[in-house]
């Protein structure tokens, strides 16, 4: 029997899910393992081998895919805990890193400290050489330069260099030769070129993504060496792939090389996954909003393909890679509630994590979160949580907010609960317009899908202060990460930058560099009986310094004059839909090409659909409680539902409460939920 592991690895906890081809599919959790990662992995392999019946060992033996969401490097850059990283580039331009084009995240704030340098200035070494924009060569590489800087390097126990010369997007011959006499001199050190992981214009977003991969590679890289060795000394002989940020997955050593295209590796599964169930259900215009223990995640899915950002700033660095368009604040489950110096009442970002946790779960936390404000307000079963696989501490939770929020505020528990509970809604209210209205999107033509572990417990709140009529939660929403790893393709992004005037656009020219860029890709793609390309062009005004990515609609692989033409009309639309105009007049220019190339793995692990029944939902009811509804003026006796005694068809009315194993869902006021035969509650807002 073949099997299929998934496993994403959270915050708080690691979800898995693994089907073996024809009895379903089984979904687990396990607590996550703060700076052992692959302890959590191994120990859901055993969930999984327990739920089987078999021994962990002979379920690996028969595990054809294993695919991992990871955490590894998104924490790497987060507590700046990466490899001793240096930097090579050329002489006179040792400060781009630093000088950040002049940006700061907080304009007005005298006090905002420069970002902590993951090359400390000493690291960074110029080197004489340079070519020009066109290519051309003005000063010879000095090599004796570049092996004293590599030498200085291993001296001062730098174990990864980052490579970043002038227009090596266009020539890369000196960058090649730089990272020859770097592996001469320092033969054990990690290397990574510009021109390998962002042949790209724009100095110093380059510079910032390489010398992020170069400081989150190596150890991405050992993990993955560590992991792929315990799986197969257990007896695991098929292949070990981990989710990308571009909502793709790849091998072991792809990604042991590219750190960077791992940073939202977590996060993007989630995103394919609800592409994958927001189209089953009938919807291809869906917000995402997946709230886990330490983060809440949101990402904008229109006409069923996910926004691509490729300006994301990840701790304070930029990284502009090709990435699912993924927002994230400092809210989850686990975030923790306390009271500034001015006495205002404040939420996160600071996290209680896995260890601790939250007060409520009885492991030592003492500091109030707003799992803990959920459980007081009615909204989770002390003895449901986890399929009533833990059990939630009231009293524990009652004293935390009673020390460091009711009591500072001279307020009651309650009030202090609602308070939080209110707060972490206005933030997440906030990154949901980030991505929408922000982005020129109305979120009202949208549905919210929330998941994660506490997602549905605010989404109905969210819905209705933003306007959108449809909420969309997955049965089995805690783990939807981990589904989106195991139903993902193979998927390499690329891009090349190539600036001309439209005008000047030679069509046999552009063809040719998509085919060399599309050759590069396929030696990276894993073996897959289909693929899939598709193609797009970086476009902008003459005089603007953003673009738009605009698709190019073609199903030939020569790049026609009417194919230009086309694209030039798309983003003129495009750019009125974003900025609210546009100015067919002007000229327009293109400044980079972008391609992806997916290899289909043809994994449904998705549930097959199932047959409606009646709406009644009165067998699911298991009895009621008083929960916090502000629309209804506070507490209020609410049916409690259990989820798992939930069928297709059925409807619940709110004001309700259904405990899922995995979730909790609460159904607003004015809210009506049905389960439809894909297990997707489809909530009707009104309001």
């Amino acid at each position: 029997m073949s099997y299929t592991v998934a496993v994403d690895v959270g915050g708080t906890f690691t979800d898995v899910v693994a089907t073996d081809g024809a009895a379903g599919v089984f979904v687990g959790k396990v607590s996550s393992r703060p700076h052992d990662e692959a302890t959590a992995v191994l120990e859901a392999v055993g969930v999984v081998a327990e739920h089987y019946g078999k021994e962990p060992g002979e379920l690996l033996a028969g595990t054809e895919f294993f695919i991992l969401g990871t955490t590894v490097v998104t924490n790497a850059m987060l507590e700046y805990r990466g490899t001793p990283t240096g930097l090579i580039t050329t002489r006179g331009f040792r400060d781009i890193l630093e000088l950040r084009r002049g940006y700061k995240e907080s304009l007005f704030d005298l006090r905002l400290p420069a970002p902590h340098p993951i090359v400390r200035r000493r690291f960074i070494k110029g080197v004489s050489e340079r070519i020009d924009d066109q290519g051309k060569v003005v000063v010879e590489l000095d090599e004796d330069e570049v092996r004293d800087a590599a030498r200085e390097l291993k001296a001062a126990g730098i174990e990864s260099v980052a490579v970043c010369l002038l227009f090596s997007f266009v020539n890369d011959a000196h960058e090649r030769r730089v990272a020859e006499i770097v592996r001469e001199e320092h033969p054990e050190c990690f290397i990574t070129l510009s021109c390998d992981v962002l042949p790209q214009i724009r100095e110093f977003e380059r510079v910032s993504t390489t010398v992020v991969n170069a400081y989150t590679s190596p150890l991405l890289k050992n993990y993955l060496g560590r992991l792929d060795e315990g799986l197969r000394s257990a007896g695991f002989d098929g292949e070990l792939v981990v989710v990308q940020s571009n909502g793709g997955v790849m091998d072991v050593g792809y990604s042991a090389e590219h750190g960077v295209d791992a940073v939202l590796s977590g996060p993007a599964g989630g995103v394919v996954a609800a592409v994958e169930l927001g189209e089953r259900s009938g919807y291809r215009n869906v917000i995402t909003a997946d709230m886990g223990g330490t983060s809440y995640d949101v990402c904008l899915i229109h006409e069923g393909k996910p926004e691509v950002g490729v300006d994301n700033w990840i701790s304070r660095y930029r990284v502009a890679v090709p990435l699912v368009d993924i927002h994230t604040i400092g809210s989850g489950g686990g975030s923790i509630a306390w009271v500034d110096e001015a006495g205002a009442l404040r939420v996160g970002p600071e996290s209680a994590g896995a260890q601790p946790g939250p007060a409520c779960y009885g492991r030592g936390g003492t500091r109030p979160t707003v799992t803990d404000a959920n459980l007081l307000l009615g909204f989770m079963d002390p003895q449901r949580f986890m399929g009533g696989k833990m059990a939630l501490d009231r009293a524990a939770a009652e004293a935390a907010f009673e020390e460091h929020v009711a009591e500072p505020l001279g307020i009651s528990v309650t009030e202090a609960a609602v308070g939080v509970f209110r707060i972490a809604n206005s933030d997440m209210s906030n990154a949901l317009r980030y991505v929408s209205v922000k982005r020129g999107r109305d979120p009202r033509n949208y549905a919210l899908m929330a998941f994660g572990g506490a997602g549905a417990v605010h989404a109905g709140v969210q819905a209705t202060d933003l306007g959108i009529k449809t909420v969309l939660v997955p049965r089995n929403a805690s783990v939807l990460s981990a589904y989106g790893g195991m139903v993902a393709d193979f998927k390499v992004s690329r891009v090349q930058s190539y600036v001309r005037s439209m005008e000047a656009i030679d069509p046999d020219e552009l063809t040719d560099l998509f085919l060399k860029v599309q050759e590069d890709a396929e030696e990276m793609l894993p073996p897959a009986e289909t693929t899939r390309l598709e193609r797009y062009l970086d476009i902008r005004y003459e005089g603007q310094v953003h673009e738009v990515i605009v698709p190019l609609q073609t199903r030939t692989r020569k790049i026609s004059a009417v194919t230009l033409s086309r694209a030039i009309a798309d983003f003129h639309e495009l750019h009125e839909q974003l900025y609210a105009h546009k100015r067919p007049s002007e000229p327009v220019q293109v400044v980079s090409i972008r391609m992806e190339l997916t290899g289909l793995r043809s994994m449904d692990a998705l549930a097959a659909p199932r047959r409606f029944g009646d709406e009644d939902s009165s067998g699911a009811k298991v009895g009621s409680r008083e929960a916090y509804f502000e629309r209804l003026g506070g507490f209020v006796e609410t049916p409690i539902y259990d989820g798992a005694s939930i069928q297709p068809g059925n409807v619940v009315t709110g004001p309700a409460v259904i405990h899922e194993p995995g979730t909790t869902i609460v159904v607003g006021a004015e809210q009506e939920a049905m389960l439809d035969q894909y297990e997707t509650y489809v909530i009707e807002v009104v309001g």
